[in-house]
């Protein structure tokens, strides 16, 4: 994956704003919700800060929302296609966790994402960043290792896990390789 594809940042350090604002929540209130400081949270809103995906994954269950549909919410438009070089590619600056969005952001019930998880790079979100969404994780390539509360499963090329209920999650790869999967959601 290269870096020239669009940047959705700014859109997503506007939308968590707008979300904030339209709760009518300070930033210490989105802090305390979130477990995400108020310090990091004015940062990302001003786009000081590139927000991690695991700060992504509390912003979005203090919202109340996935993770994908605080994302989506930020890149939307009207249209049903969504060509190779116009999805949205977000990396994550912690981990180098590459995200991008296959499905066009015209908020249709189903969205795909493919996700390629570097070596030795993990990712945990919290359950509250799985309420709202049926999720199956198809491995494409590598290694996964996905905690799924007290559950480990090791996916290998051409597995495919529907997840349960929701529960804190880890996504990693302990191998030497990159672990790319695609991510198939669909609101509950």
């Amino acid at each position: 994956m290269t870096s020239s594809f669009y940047d959705p940042s700014a859109a997503i350090a506007q939308r968590i704003k707008q979300e904030r604002d339209t709760r009518g929540w300070s930033l210490a209130e989105l802090a305390e919700r979130s477990g995400v400081s108020k310090a990091m949270i004015s940062k990302i809103e001003r786009g000081e800060a590139s927000p991690t995906a695991t700060i992504l994954g509390r912003l979005s269950g203090a919202f109340g929302q996935q993770l994908s549909t605080l994302l989506t919410l930020a890149e939307q438009s009207s249209d049903r296609l969504l060509r190779a070089e116009d999805q949205p590619v977000w990396t994550d600056p912690e981990t180098g966790y590459v995200r991008r969005r296959l499905s066009p952001p015209n908020g249709g019930v189903l969205e795909l994402l493919r996700i390629d998880l570097p070596p030795n790079a993990r990712v945990s979100y919290p359950p509250d960043a799985f309420t709202f969404q049926h999720q199956q994780m198809w491995v494409l390539e590598g290694v996964l290792v996905f905690q799924e509360g007290d559950e480990t499963h090791t996916l290998k090329a051409g597995d495919c896990l529907q997840l349960g209920r929701p529960s804190a999650c880890t996504f990693s790869n302990p191998g030497k390789n990159p672990c790319a999967y695609l991510i198939a959601l669909a609101k509950r």
